[in-house]
């Protein structure tokens, strides 16, 4: 006869098997969480390079663009350059053309030459007479050879009579105190200047900005009588309506 326990359907193991598959699951739990983590590592390290290849790139385009700066401003100094050489050259040729052209004075006229060694002629005789002779009994030959002489001299330079006057071309500009003042005026007061030498011209009035209008005229003057510091003191006396003077041109005639 069979044991009466053989015949009923009880589990004895079943802890076992139920601590086996908890072991199971728990390592299969495991495996997973390690998956996850490393999953998410492997994403924070392509972020994170994604980063630095993003970082490089924007870099590398600012020294791109750094560097096509500095070729450009190379590019333009290289021009300036070659813009200067070419002036100077062209400047070194005009001096050189200049200085090998003939000078006017190396081809003076013979005449001039006579005169000079005529007015040295006469400086000679002019020292060879004693116009202070100690000789208190100065015999009649030698004071009329004396005046003979003198006379002859002045009347050689006489015959030479004087050289051209020289003569200059000025423009100024006469500038008020501000756009009240009467530039009529200014004119009648610059033009009511009268010297040996001097000629006024035309004139015009000149704007120079938020309404003033500056006077500028032109004058011929003779050289030796007339100059620009004393034409300044004449024209700049008139205070009341003259604020300055300014040469703009001044050439030979």
């Amino acid at each position: 006869m069979a044991h009466p326990l053989l015949l009923e359907s009880i589990w004895f193991d079943r802890h076992r098997v139920e601590d086996a598959e908890r072991i199971y699951q728990e390592k299969l739990a495991s495996q997973h969480a390690g998956l996850v983590i490393e999953g998410t590592g492997l994403a924070v390290g392509l972020a994170v390079e994604n980063n630095l290849v993003g970082e490089l790139k924007s870099r590398l385009c600012a020294v791109e663009k750094e560097n096509k700066d500095l070729k450009k401003v190379t590019q333009d100094l290289q021009a300036a350059v070659s813009k200067l050489q070419e002036k100077v050259s062209a400047l070194e040729k005009s001096q050189t053309s200049g200085g090998a052209a003939p000078k006017p004075a190396a081809a003076a006229p013979a005449k001039k030459e006579e005169e000079d060694e005529d007015d040295d002629d006469d400086d000679d005789d002019d020292s060879d007479i004693d116009l202070f002779g100690s000789d208190a009994e100065e015999d009649e030959a030698a004071a009329k050879l004396k005046e003979e002489r003198l006379k002859a001299y002045q009347e050689k330079k006489a015959k030479k009579g004087p050289g051209p006057v020289a003569k200059s071309n000025i423009v100024l500009d006469v500038k008020p105190w501000d756009d009240e003042t009467d530039m009529e005026d200014v004119e009648a007061k610059v033009r009511s200047i009268e010297m040996d030498g001097l000629k006024w011209g035309a004139s015009r009035l000149v704007p120079v900005g938020y309404g003033i209008k500056k006077l500028q005229i032109s004058c011929v003057v003779e050289d030796e009588k007339v100059g620009t510091d004393l034409l300044e003191e004449q024209i700049t006396a008139f205070d009341d309506l003259v604020q300055s003077m300014d040469v703009v041109a001044f050439n030979k005639v």
